[in-house]
């Protein structure tokens, strides 16, 4: 339930080919700078190169408040709205939205995903149609620094990286003000109640609810 083949839809990002390459997708952190600079040289006209290694495709929308950091590409169709932080090493794909005040660091952010109000996305991986609300946020690394391990039930499994946010798969909602703390696993289809605060794996098409009980969700 938290491999990449569990989580993703590998046909909606840039990054498909890159990702297969792994079973876990913390294991891809690691290389998504390196990653971003090799498509850019492949990325032909539809994309402008706005600054040194900052592509930007010809129909996404970029506000004049918005700081993008290189190295990143901004897909199709894609808003960065006022005042959002790219601070680089971001792959955001097509028909997504990083709105106002949205900080984004060493992301994978496959098609139609949704960070619109306040959010802080860093060293993680969210899923087609992903959407964050307002205000939540992945927490990146521990309070006493150690390694991240992601915890499923009694299971326990080392990452041995130090910053890792959230892995969102594909159309997971996160309720407004959550925190995903780090080494957070995410199934496709499943909430994320408001003011939450997740950790470890939650299964797919499940509920977290605020005490942190997981439930099922019922089939329509």
């Amino acid at each position: 339930m938290y491999t990449i083949e569990d989580l993703y839809d590998l046909d909606q990002t840039l990054a498909g080919d890159y990702l297969r390459q792994f079973t876990y997708p913390w294991e891809a952190l690691a290389g998504i700078k390196d990653l971003i600079v090799e498509l850019g040289a492949t990325l032909g006209d539809d994309y402008e190169e706005r600054s040194p290694q900052v592509w930007v495709h010809k129909t996404a929308t970029v506000f004049d408040s918005a700081y993008l950091g290189a190295p990143c590409i901004i897909g199709p169709g894609t808003e960065v709205r006022q005042c959002a932080f790219v601070r680089g090493s971001a792959l955001v794909g097509a028909n997504c939205v990083v709105g106002n005040s949205v900080e984004l660091k060493n992301v994978i952010l496959f098609n139609n995903v949704q960070t619109p109000h306040y959010n802080y996305v860093g060293d993680s991986i969210l899923g087609h149609y992903s959407h964050m609300g307002a205000g939540s946020i992945t927490s990146n690394v521990k309070a006493d620094k150690e390694l991240v391990v992601v915890h499923n039930g009694d299971e326990q499994i080392p990452t041995g990286i130090k910053k890792f946010g959230a892995m969102l798969g594909d159309h997971v909602e996160v309720g407004c003000n959550a925190v995903l703390n780090p080494g957070t696993v995410i199934g496709r289809w499943s909430n994320v109640y408001p003011t939450s605060c997740v950790r470890g794996v939650v299964p797919d098409h499940s509920i977290w609810k605020n005490s942190g009980e997981v439930v099922r969700k019922r089939e329509a």
